[in-house]
């Protein structure tokens, strides 16, 4: 994920007090380990927040975008420790590429301040669904309370919003608590747009900095859970599951 703002300066303070993060060169950083970009705004650059996909050919997988309907924003760009590219898919939505040459990314994940997942916004799931199948092979797949996801093999990759007004990818960060996280976000000048909202195991809540970039939170619902051990004369022992 990375950043871009016209003063980082001032995102620098947002996501400083929001997630804990600090800033180095070019990338935000949580106990000496980068997890996110930033840059200023320019001309080829989108503002706001910018997923990147992993790929292990960037120009192989550029010409694959291409082939399916999407677009070449960007040429390719050498920095410190890859080779990137911003490229939209077939609907319009924006993301980046990114060659690892040293550097692969996130260096930190599963806790809180950093990264849980990126979504997708869309107005045509099967039109994402070929589109994404064709240039990475994810597949369409169903979880039990939350929702739709684009998955490789038997992981998932990205979650799948529908039903906006617009066209994006949106990543989704991990907090201690949701509620704790709408009151930094007000108090540091963002502001919620929905939420907090229960999905699978977790809280979920839409928001937006300073800057006007949108991104989410999550955190994890802990539920108590009951298990009971009874004998039943046709299949012996047997464990249920409440609470």
């Amino acid at each position: 994920m990375e950043l871009s703002v016209p003063d980082p300066d001032d995102a620098a303070g947002f996501y400083a007090g929001l997630f804990g993060w600090q800033v180095e060169g070019d990338r935000f950083v949580l106990d000496g380990c980068a997890v996110a970009g930033l840059s200023r705004t320019r001309p080829n650059r989108p503002a706001g927040w910018l997923t990147y996909l992993a790929t292990p050919d960037l120009q192989a997988t550029t010409e694959r975008v291409t082939r399916a309907r999407g677009r070449a924003l960007t040429w390719p760009e050498q920095r410190q420790g890859a080779c990137s590219a911003i490229v939209a898919d077939a609907d319009g939505a924006v993301f980046g590429l990114w060659q690892t040459a040293g550097f692969a990314g996130a260096q930190l994940r599963g806790e809180p301040g950093t990264m849980e997942w990126a979504d997708l916004l869309t107005g045509d799931v099967a039109a994402a669904t070929a589109f994404y199948g064709s240039v990475f092979g994810w597949t369409l797949t169903h979880e039990f309370g939350s929702g739709e996801w684009l998955s490789q093999a038997h992981d998932s990759v990205a979650g799948l919003i529908t039903g906006r007004y617009d066209v994006r990818w949106q990543p989704s960060f991990q907090v201690a608590d949701t509620t704790d996280a709408i009151d930094r976000c007000a108090a540091l000048g963002g502001r919620v747009v929905s939420g907090p909202v229960e999905m699978g195991l977790g809280s979920y809540v839409e928001m937006v900095d300073p800057s006007g970039a949108p991104f989410a939170v999550t955190a994890p619902v802990h539920r108590p859970v009951e298990l009971n051990v009874a004998y039943n004369d046709i299949i012996g022992m047997e464990l249920t599951y409440g609470g």
